[in-house]
């Protein structure tokens, strides 16, 4: 059976699919051939090493969120409290972290990071969604002055990255539901499960769309020979992991190798621990999570993770073995 290769995306606006494909194929063949598998990365291009898809679902949130501009200030109450743990997730993220050795300018970066704390905390005379969004684009702001991060403005404003927030709290929220009652979880769910089919898939997932994809590979029969998740948000564990589906988080059953990459200085997914919490599949896999450095000061997006040797070498891998199916990926 011929190989799928199956990209979920993340936050972010309005995307071309096919520019988008062909971006985030170019930048894993990239990484591939970093990794010493040129012949690999030479089919990757040519479409003969797999079948390349693109599961895409920005449209789903909607003109104002699709464009990352004011969509945020529409936040419903139920949301509203989901951006409201994000923030508080986030930034005691980025202190544990800074904590750990991966801070800049020691003093400075602890009381910036002090000051985004206490402008994260919930308000007890807050009122509206409009009020947390206020909140949040402080929050952002604030964050913003952290090093190496100042420098992203090029690439994201505070408005930007709360409207970004705001879509991974509208997923979690399990509401917005269509004419036929289903929910916008359920309907970006249904673009994955579409893209991925019926055969083996490799899957290839970042930010919010690991959750997506994590969600959508337990709904689905289709073996996934490798399973890799960049930049994710599933570490979140006082605002994401109670909100998973199933409870409590496991690893897919058709999944037989998880690979879990993080940046240091990817500021939207802190440091992740998903080996601590994610229980095995019935295989016995579980997530294995493994640092990468990339150059720039905005390294969140899906290509600076994809053309990374270390990212791009086990997908070779796995799209070349001649047994693509369940038990073709290993645990390892």
């Amino acid at each position: 059976m011929r190989a799928r290769l199956v990209f979920v995306h993340g936050i972010g606006g309005t995307r071309d699919p096919d520019r988008e494909l062909a971006a985030w194929t170019g930048a894993l063949a990239t990484g591939m051939q970093g990794a010493g598998h040129s012949q690999a990365a030479r089919e990757l291009l040519a479409g003969g090493l797999a079948e390349c898809v693109f599961a895409h679902y920005a449209d789903l949130f909607g003109s104002g969120q699709a464009q990352g501009g004011a969509g945020a200030d529409d936040t419903g109450d139920a949301e509203a409290e989901i951006l409201s743990e994000l923030l508080v997730a986030w930034v005691d993220g980025l202190a544990e972290e800074h904590a750990d050795g991966g801070g800049g300018d020691d003093e400075w970066d602890r009381r910036t990071l002090d000051h985004a704390r206490a402008q994260a905390a919930p308000r007890a005379q807050e009122q509206g969604s409009l009020e947390v969004v206020r909140r949040a684009l402080n929050v952002a702001t604030t964050l913003m002055a952290l090093k190496p991060w100042g420098a992203a403005a090029r690439w994201v404003t505070p408005k930007l990255m709360v409207s970004h927030l705001t879509q991974v709290a509208r997923y979690l929220a399990r509401a917005e539901a269509d004419a036929q009652g289903a929910g916008l979880d359920r309907r970006i769910r249904a673009r994955v499960a579409e893209a991925i089919g019926d055969g083996p898939a490799v899957v290839v997932a970042h930010s919010l769309g690991t959750i997506v994809a994590l969600e959508s590979l337990h709904e689905l029969t289709a073996p996934a020979p490798l399973f890799v998740t960049l930049g994710s948000p599933i570490a979140m564990r006082t605002v994401v992991w109670p909100r998973l589906s199933p409870r409590p988080p496991s690893a897919p059953g058709t999944v037989a190798q998880w690979l879990n990459f993080w940046d240091r200085d990817d500021i939207i997914a802190v440091r992740p621990r998903l080996e601590r919490d994610v229980r095995a599949n019935p295989a016995g896999v579980v997530p294995v999570s493994r640092r990468v450095d990339s150059d720039g000061t905005w390294v969140h997006s899906a290509e600076k993770y994809l053309a990374q040797p270390a990212v791009a070498g086990p997908v070779a891998e796995a799209l070349s073995r001649p047994a693509f199916g369940p038990g073709g990926g290993g645990a390892g």
